[in-house]
């Protein structure tokens, strides 16, 4: 116990009621009422008296101890006893003693809130008894618990008779608080027997209410029955609707991807006729032997020039299909819409202004540039063809921003930089607004627009990792949204200038291996290297090229190469000659590659098809000058 207070030593009969006294006291001082008081030295008295009795005599030790956040009233009885041998039976209510000790264990364990005994044969016996102190009762610890002891101890009665009356007026206030329990308990039974009548008369109306439940029950389940049925015929009648509706909607998905497709198949061929009929046309000028010099200059130019709009039309094509080859670089936004600001007179006319508005701050993006700008063109020319020639434009930036909602794809937290173009025309219809980002889905005249302009500003900005955004209002304007991811800093990457870039310079009879699995494009370029100065040897596969090269290279200068094709890939075969033999140059072409599209920084020469043989002589000439050379198998033999 943390705080002893009190030892009486039982001795005598006399001595037991200086234990009852005490334990009372102590009782009444830390706030108990009549009834526990009266318990507790009940339950000490009986031990203490079979201590004296049964074991010869013992001591008693009282004190106050700490339990789960509250104090507890601790009373301990030791003897110097044989111990008790039936202990456990006591415990258990299956051993009766004549001399009444099972009794007044038992009954003391029911009184308290804390009974603990141990006894050894021989040894003598330790009984603990504990009860909480009652709510409300305060702590007492230290100086408090000391004084409260020692009132106790002198407050001893003298006279072992006077304590024994006060003991019996205190047993005679607790059988009279006894008895008027028990009236009260008599009141209670007579109560309860008038309820039980009640119930009785309850239960009786119950059945017959249960009586007419069930006969309820049985007249629901058969109508639930029935309209289950009925629900099970409806059921099968909708499961066969939606099977006739998703069959119907597969047929209409179908067709509607047809009419996709013809659409952009329509448009393409379209497009591409008019630019063969240049062409062809050209071409049957160009083959007239008394053709004035300065008229095949005119027809050649406009070949190169036809060629020019369909690789520019291809390309349209692969931006809004997200398969571009782009090449991203870091730079400042709204620099660079100054710069367009400034060059977009050209495009929209003198009756447009062109307004930028101040920056919130610098935003930096890794993009295409050429793309970024092409996109902010094909915003403005379809701004200046809904002010019809007249009115405002303004152009603005926001750095930081988070990417919205759009068009049903989720938002991100960013940061984007923000550009939005906003015109002062005619506005879009509301059922015209959700097809104009479709390749060749137009509202001009014939002539005036292929439709790609805004589908190439789709996919610009989805294959860059933003979106596009567009709010309208018919009569006020309508304004574009083109969000691109910020990054944190500029790129320390420099560019190099090609000094050779206006020269197509020749070969001197270098060996370059040729992969093509075209076999027209194989021949044609083949030719080209030919009449370039060089010495090609050409294979229709990647796994033919390595078996032709060898561990060493069998003296070949450079690898021209496609990148699809059956097998392995051209991408595939400059990797592995990379590993197998790291001075030969590399170099691929290609009109549409996924691979490419994902990979910018693949670190390989890459040529975009169409390509002109220009093209070819300066990225040879580069890539074989800057190499060593490989030295021919047959001269070493030599």
């Amino acid at each position: 116990m943390k705080w002893p207070l009190l030892t009486s030593s039982v001795e005598h009969e006399d001595d037991i009621i200086v234990v009852r006294q005490r334990v009372r006291g102590l009782a009444e001082r830390l706030g108990f009422g009549i009834q526990n008081q009266t318990r507790i030295a009940t339950a000490v008295s009986e031990i203490a008296r079979n201590a004296y009795g049964y074991a010869g005599g013992g001591k008693v030790e009282y004190g106050v101890d700490e339990e789960n956040g509250g104090q507890v009233l601790v009373i301990r009885i030791l003897d110097r006893g044989p111990g008790i041998p039936h202990l456990d039976e006591i415990l258990e209510g299956r051993y009766r003693s004549t001399t009444g000790l099972g009794i007044g264990i038992t009954g003391s364990r029911r009184l308290m809130d804390r009974f603990e005994i141990e006894s050894e044969v021989g040894r003598g016996t330790l009984v603990t008894f504990g009860m909480r102190l009652p709510y409300g009762s305060g702590s007492f610890s230290g100086r408090t618990l000391t004084t409260m002891a020692e009132d106790v101890a002198r407050s001893r009665a003298e006279e072992p008779a006077i304590a024994l009356r006060e003991q019996n007026r205190e047993l005679l206030r607790s059988l009279a608080e006894l008895a008027e329990r028990e009236d009260e308990a008599q009141r209670l039974n007579r109560e309860l027997a008038e309820t039980n009548r009640g119930v009785v008369a309850l239960h009786a109306e119950l059945e017959a209410q249960a009586a007419l439940l069930r006969e309820a029950g049985a007249l629901l389940e058969s109508q639930v029955a029935a309209r289950t049925a009925e629900l099970a015929q409806a059921n099968a009648r909708l499961q066969a609707e939606a099977v006739e509706r998703e069959r119907m909607e597969q047929d209409l998905r179908q067709s509607q991807k047809l009419e996709a497709v013809g659409q952009l198949t329509g448009g393409v061929a379209h497009d591409f006729n008019n630019l063969l009929t240049i062409i062809r046309s050209s071409v049957d000028f160009l083959r007239r032997p008394d053709l004035p010099e300065d008229r095949r200059k005119r027809y050649m130019d406009a070949v190169s020039d036809t060629v020019d709009r369909a690789a520019k039309l291809t390309g349209q094509l692969l931006a809004f299909a997200r398969r571009q080859s782009l090449k991203p670089e870091v730079f400042e936004v709204g620099e660079r819409l100054r710069g367009v600001a400034e060059m977009l007179d050209t495009v929209t006319g003198a009756r447009i202004r062109v307004r930028v508005e101040a920056l919130d701050r610098p935003a930096l993006v890794r993009a295409d540039l050429n793309q970024f700008e092409t996109a902010l063109v094909n915003i403005a020319v379809n701004a200046r063809d809904a002010m019809d020639g007249s009115g405002t434009l303004t152009m603005r930036v926001a750095a930081g921003q988070a990417l919205p909602t759009i068009r049903g794809h989720a938002g991100s937290r960013g940061p984007f930089a923000a550009v939005s173009l906003t015109d002062t025309g005619s506005g879009i219809r509301p059922e015209v607004l959700g097809r104009i980002f479709e390749p060749f889905f137009t509202t001009k005249d014939v002539g005036r627009g292929t439709g790609l302009g805004l589908s190439q500003v789709f996919g610009f900005a989805k294959q860059s990792g933003g979106d596009v955004d567009v709010t309208s209002e018919i009569g006020k304007g309508t304004t574009f949204t083109l969000y691109l991811p910020e990054v944190s800093s500029l790129a320390t990457e420099a560019v190099v200038s090609d000094p050779d870039a206006d020269l197509s310079p020749a070969g001197l009879g270098q060996r370059v291996l040729l992969v093509e699995d075209n076999l027209e494009v194989g021949s044609f370029c083949s030719q080209i290297l030919e009449d370039l100065g060089y010495a090609p040897d050409w294979v229709v596969n990647a796994e033919e090229a390595l078996e032709r090269l060898g561990a060493d290279g069998s003296g070949f200068r450079a690898v021209f190469s496609d990148v699809v094709m059956p097998g392995m890939g051209g991408i595939e075969l400059a990797k592995a000659l990379r590993l197998r033999i790291p001075a030969l140059p590399v170099v691929l072409a290609s009109g549409y590659s996924h691979v490419l599209a994902r990979e910018d920084s693949h670190g390989f020469e890459l040529l975009h098809k169409p390509y002109s043989a220009a093209q070819v002589g300066r990225v040879l000439h580069r890539i074989i000058g800057a190499s060593l050379p490989i030295a021919d198998p047959e001269d070493q033999g030599r």
